[in-house]
């Protein structure tokens, strides 16, 4: 139970310090590349002529402004907590002596998982561009983060050569296979914007998760002596 107590303490400390760290580097980097890109993204969706806009459909979206911060700073501090929570669980397991440098090596094998990986076959997509299904797209991420993960896991866990071959083809499988592409030939939005996102987002991701693999060390360590 003491255990399972200082997993979840580091968890919200760490995942509520990279979480704010993360949501005011949004707006500063990616929000503005966003209404930039809505801008293309609607007249595309919603040609002219009242008959068309009779028939589109209307989803909910925040407003711009307050209501949008303050989602976009719930999404990151809860994304921040389940992640942190799994690089505490992983460095519990791993065990030995935790300090934040130990942490900032796994929040790196995180961004590897969870964004470099991923990224390579689907680049983060701005509004406006053209897309494969999304459940095609989903299934594709979901394997890949898993298979990276394990790779990794294998790496970080293991010493042996057979071990450290699997975990290679684990890594490379996905990327072997391919990702899901759009049968579109073209996109609303201008491509050095979709650019510019693309670099955004990885940049703030990246520093979103050197952030909390730092700070997940550095809180285990604190709340293991207080428990000690």
């Amino acid at each position: 139970m003491a255990v399972l107590r200082r997993l979840v303490s580091v968890a919200l400390c760490a995942g509520l310090l990279a979480g704010i760290f993360a949501a005011a580097a949004h707006q500063i980097g990616t929000v503005p590349i966003i209404l930039k890109a809505e801008v293309y993204e609607k007249p595309a969706e919603h040609p002219a002529g009242a008959k068309a806009h009779e028939h589109a459909a209307v989803a909910w979206e925040p407003e711009n402004g307050a209501e949008r911060t303050a989602y976009t700073l719930l999404a990151d501090i809860l994304a921040g907590i389940g992640f942190a929570l799994l690089l505490a669980a992983g460095l519990t397991l791993r065990g030995g002596d935790v300090t934040w440098r130990q942490g900032l090596f796994w929040g790196l094998a995180g961004f590897a998982t969870f964004t470099l990986a991923p990224g390579l076959g689907l680049p983060p997509e701005v509004p406006g561009t053209e897309a494969a299904p999304l459940l095609e797209r989903q299934l594709w991420w979901l394997a890949t983060t898993v298979s990276t993960g394990c790779g990794l896991a294998l790496l970080a866990f293991t010493r042996r050569a057979p071990w450290a071959v699997c975990a290679a083809i684990l890594i490379v499988l996905p990327h072997l296979y391919g990702a899901p592409q759009s049968a579109g030939h073209g996109a609303a939005t201008p491509e050095l914007l979709a650019h510019q996102f693309v670099v955004a987002v990885t940049v703030v991701s990246f520093l979103f998760w050197l952030i909390l693999g730092a700070s997940t060390g550095y809180f285990y360590r604190r709340f293991e002596r207080r428990t000690a």
